[in-house]
């Protein structure tokens, strides 16, 4: 493979001399003057006292290092070798970059990755300074993640799955693409701009620091291209019931009929509910509504200190089934087709079960899980972050607030996909000094919510460390034991192959403990992608098996694949649970009174 050297040719902006003296030492000082303001934002943090209780180690990962060090050195042969094997890889790759610089034909150690966004520039393969810099980058990352196995194979497997993580979190952090001098991309930006792209890097950087108080919330999308009811969450629809838990909104129907029996979602309460109704091309809301269906959508208060002492108990009570009630006094019907989206399904879970207990459970006629964990035990890298010693300390935060602050959680989910939700946008907004893109996902996800310190608690506690929702009577809702085995509601489960937050096989899984009917779907993409995916978008697809099988991996090679979208697919499922025709309902007139038209006024609290 021919090597060819990359040419920078810059591109001035407008009225830039790059050989203006003047220009450059201004360029500097503005450098200088925003780096003293930078500075002085920490010092104030620091003379808060902010900076006096903060954990060096607030993810416990120093013990699983120092075992995982003293495995490598009871074996001092092995860990020899693989310093030889790393030393021999370097040797080849400089002896093929020095080809590279002195005109020669070299094939390279690691070619392109195209899936890797980090290295799309043509500069990181044809240059052969950053092809060398990219690749000696690349082997040392393996390297280290593969000593890290290695090294884990005497931990137990949670301390095992926290150094991998925080290895694979170390080596993104350290890559080249993330320094301003071993960037290309960069490097052309600022020889171009003079340096401005450094300055307007610097003045994002102030105002991230500025407006996370000392801490540096990296704007994701371009905030004031958005604005909730007017871009956002547009479907057309009333609220109807409001209490301190949540408000509750009728939508419009699209025709003069809907099906009988009502359509309630249950979002998540960790983020706002109009991911499922963004934008018109892709609201999930407002093709349920197009299909027929009466849908009605509960809207999250978002907490504040008052609400500490709220629990899963006041979810069950005041949301779900006070939800309940509202549409029956709305429509008449005594029953609803429930969708839980992630905790929101953990909630229906339990709510379920519940109602099952009381004898009530023909008050929801089907439900179907949107990437929805119920067995806790394999739930993914999420778990990392939860263990005894980590829950005290953040119960101790939580007890100063009385809420888990929404900015802490967006940080927490960020660092399970970095490379996409944190580095992306230091290279963008800092070091190439461009404002972020404007984009409906990313507006949504950086509009966090707070969590009630005593539900959160109780959430961590009893499902991810004790998983204690799959044991029978172990745990209670409104004082009512509760077994999930009991549940014989037909259901449908709906996961995403590439979820992140809840692993399509942990979410398997759970679905097996239903005695009922259960309807188990595999979506492409991950945990948001993969559920907003309408139909007309022609994007991505589903797996679908005719029956359970006793684990995901024997469900998935029986499976198969269909194209499109997994929302057609629901449809016909939910409209086999069998249903009639009714005369459409108006929001904006039934017998509960209008409080005002959706979104309503809990959505729009940040």
């Amino acid at each position: 493979m021919k090597s060819t050297k990359f040419a920078y040719n810059p591109t001035p902006e407008a009225g830039f001399d790059p050989f203006d003296l003047n220009r450059i030492a201004q360029t500097w000082g503005e450098m200088l003057t925003l780096g003293t303001e930078v500075a002085k934002t920490f010092a104030e943090k620091g003379e808060r006292g902010e900076w006096q209780n903060i954990n060096l180690d607030p993810f416990n990962v120093s013990g699983a290092c120092t075992d995982a060090l003293n495995h490598l050195l009871q074996q001092p042969e092995k860990l020899t070798e693989r310093q030889f094997e790393l030393w021999r890889t370097y040797r080849t790759l400089w002896d093929s970059a020095l080809v590279k610089m002195t005109g020669g034909e070299a094939s390279d150690l690691i070619g392109p990755d195209k899936t890797d966004k980090r290295f799309k520039s043509e500069a990181w393969t044809k240059d052969a300074v950053f092809s060398f810099i990219r690749q000696s980058y690349l082997v040392t990352a393996e390297w280290l993640m593969n000593m890290a196995a290695e090294s884990a194979e005497g931990l137990d497997p949670a301390a095992a799955r926290k150094l991998a993580f925080f290895t694979k979190q170390f080596t993104d952090a350290m890559s080249p693409s993330n320094f301003a001098l071993t960037n290309p991309d960069v490097i052309q930006a600022t020889l171009e701009s003079g340096g401005q792209n450094l300055v307007r890097g610097m003045k994002n950087l102030l105002e991230d620091l500025q407006r996370g108080q000392g801490m540096p919330f990296i704007r994701m999308t371009d905030e004031n291209a958005f604005k909730v009811g007017e871009n956002l969450a547009t479907t057309k629809g009333n609220v109807i019931f409001r209490n301190d838990m949540m408000e509750l909104i009728h939508y419009a129907p699209a025709g003069k009929t809907t099906f009988a029996t009502p359509l309630l979602i249950i979002p998540p309460w960790i983020n706002k509910y109009y991911i499922l109704d963004l934008k018109e091309s892709n609201s999930f809301v407002k093709w349920a509504v197009d299909q027929g269906h009466a849908v009605f959508m509960i809207s999250w208060v978002n907490p504040d200190a008052s609400m500490r002492d709220a629990t899963f108990d006041n979810y069950v009570r005041d949301g779900v089934i006070a939800a309940l009630d509202a549409i029956k006094k709305q429509t008449g019907q005594s029953s609803v087709n429930a969708v839980g989206y992630c905790i929101g399904g953990t909630l229906l879970t339990m709510t379920l079960a519940y109602l099952k207990n009381k004898k009530q459970a023909a008050r929801i006629n089907s439900a179907t899980f949107l990437t929805t964990l119920i067995d806790f035990e394999n739930a993914g890298d999420l778990k990392l972050f939860v263990d005894p010693e980590q829950l005290e300390a953040l119960t101790q935060r939580m007890a100063e607030t009385g809420v888990m602050q929404g900015d802490a959680m967006k940080i927490t989910f960020s660092m399970l996909r970095a490379n996409d939700l944190i580095w992306t946008f230091v290279v963008n907004n800092y070091l190439l000094g461009r404002e972020p893109f404007p984009f409906d996902l990313l507006y949504w996800n950086s509009d966090s919510t707070n969590l009630p310190a005593t539900m959160h608690e109780y959430y961590l506690r009893h499902m991810y460390i004790n998983n204690d929702l799959i044991k029978p009577d172990t745990i209670e809702v409104c004082g009512t034991p509760i077994d999930i085995r009991d549940i014989d509601t037909p259901a449908y489960f709906l996961s995403t192959r590439e979820d992140h937050i809840a692993p399509w096989q942990a979410t398997y899984a759970g679905s097996r403990y239903f005695k009922g009917p259960v309807t188990f779907t595999l979506a492409a993409s991950g945990h948001i992608a993969g559920v907003v995916n309408p139909p007309a978008s022609g994007k991505y697809c589903y797996w679908t098996a005719p029956e359970k099988s006793q684990s995901a991996d024997a469900w998935l090679k029986s499976a198969s694949e269909q194209t499109g979208s997994w929302w057609p697919h629901w449809q016909n499922w939910i409209e086999n649970q069998g249903d009639r025709r009714v005369s459409a309902a108006n929001p904006a007139s039934g017998p509960l009174k209008s409080l005002g038209t959706a979104p309503g006024s809990y959505v729009k609290k940040r």
